[in-house]
């Protein structure tokens, strides 16, 4: 019931919106649940090996050799760009703007429309970005660039001293099995096409290497492999990044959407809120082409497309299909378990004042402690024991901020949470009066 009803979903967004090839799957648990395949590619349907253009999804996976140069310490995301490209354009602005579009840096390239002619070289490139491309102030805005990816894999081809595709090859999609993802199509792959908007003809579009715009959407890639992609963006990075490092580019930098605020942008990835769900991935357009892969990891489920053509879907198709799995096949919540604690933690358990207000400190699996207010309303935060004894904020209000524990208050920051209301006995920062009418 479920297959049938996500394929009708997959078919009716194929033969309503004109569709010359349309693919889809959903992944759970890091395995691919479900594919579904409609139209035609050749003499046939669409299979989980053909070729599409992944169009901008290439940025992210560009992204993801920035953060191993940062895990490794050969940069730092604030570094000045030309603190490694000493004769980049726009050397001021830092890697973390360019990463998360808040560079204020142009979207196209002062060039013929880059992504239906043929790439001009990266010195060439330089060249033509003068004064005039940086259209906003650095980090005033989000400013989706197509040229700050272009400054971004050339970064990572000097850094790895090789090109951007020898980096994301070998350090990404080797590591992944993702074998069906290269810089040029290969056979048996889908052919790009325009639909008429007023009648049932088709346009073929041009390809062309990208060149020096390459790490902004070279890429082709087949339903196989952007699924497993899809498994990497849900949290089954298969030792190609930390764990932290991936949960660290889903982090909110700039909004897309406005007053919205549905839709925004991490360290190379887009960010999306639907229907309760928190989403990241990205999208990709090229013409003739269209593809996107989200992930939510705290289901541990991905939803992907790929499509023949250059525009018309409805943007609903994703989100469609996980309303669809949810209804279904609702997944079941991990079955719960007693774990050992640590009696002087487990002592530390219960409640807490901030001043009048009560909290709950709370025992977390893998030594971790919540701290939350009784009735909402307040600052919660999750924390981790350090190797000092003290604890580190994770979220919220107090991330990155330092708890000290003591037997009778709690010192969050300057702020302490004592036992009872404003308790006498703790050293309570301006003195305890007492209670009175």
């Amino acid at each position: 019931m479920t297959a049938r009803a996500l394929l009708r979903r997959l078919a009716v967004e194929q033969a309503e919106c004109r569709v010359p090839s349309l693919t889809a799957a959903i992944v759970r648990d890091g395995r691919t649940a479900w594919f579904g395949g409609r139209g035609r590619v050749g003499d046939g349907p669409p299979t989980a090996a053909t070729q599409y253009r992944l169009g901008s999804i290439t940025k992210s996976m560009v992204a993801v050799v920035v953060m191993r140069l940062r895990d490794e310490g050969a940069l730092e995301l604030n570094d000045r760009l030309d603190a490694h490209l000493p004769d980049a354009p726009h050397g001021h602005f830092t890697i973390a703007q360019l990463l998360s579009h808040t560079s204020g840096l142009t979207a196209e390239p002062p060039t013929a429309w880059w992504e239906r002619t043929p790439g001009i070289p990266v010195d060439d490139l330089f060249k033509r970005l003068g004064p005039g491309e940086a259209k906003h102030r650095p980090g005033r805005r989000f400013h989706y660039s197509n040229v700050g990816f272009a400054l971004l894999g050339e970064l990572v081809g000097r850094l790895r001293g090789g090109t951007w595709w020898d980096a994301v090859r070998e350090e990404v999609l080797t590591p992944l099995g993702m074998d069906g993802t290269t810089p040029r199509p290969r056979a048996p792959h889908a052919t790009g096409y325009a639909v008429h908007p007023w009648a049932d003809v088709v346009l073929p579009e041009p390809e062309h290497d990208a060149d020096a715009m390459g790490p902004a959407g070279q890429l082709w890639s087949t339903p196989h492999d952007l699924a497993r992609w899809a498994a990497f963006l849900g949290g089954d990075t298969g030792g190609v990044l930390c764990p932290g490092t991936l949960a660290e580019m889903r982090e909110p930098i700039g909004v897309d959407d406005g007053d919205a605020w549905t839709a925004g942008f991490g360290l190379g990835l887009q960010l999306a809120r639907s229907g309760g769900r928190r989403l990241s991935g990205h999208s990709g357009s090229m013409p003739g082409f269209l593809a996107t892969v989200w992930a939510e990891p705290a289901e541990g489920v991905g939803v992907l497309f790929m499509a023949n053509t250059t525009s018309g879907l409805s943007g609903r198709l994703l989100t469609d299909l996980l309303d669809i799995l949810d209804e279904h096949e609702p997944r079941l919540p991990d079955e719960w378990r007693p774990v050992a604690a640590d009696p002087g933690l487990l002592a530390l358990t219960g409640l807490w004042h901030w001043g009048p207000k009560p909290y709950a400190l709370r025992l977390l699996p893998g030594r971790g402690l919540s701290l939350e207010p009784l009735n909402g309303g307040g600052r919660a935060s999750r924390f981790v024991p350090q190797d000092d004894g003290t604890w580190l904020g994770l979220d919220g209000y107090y991330a990155g901020e330092t708890l000290r524990v003591s037997p009778d208050h709690l010192d969050l920051n300057t702020f302490v949470f004592t036992r009872e209301p404003y308790d006498p006995g703790a050293p309570v920062p301006g003195g305890v009066a007492g209670w009175h009418a």
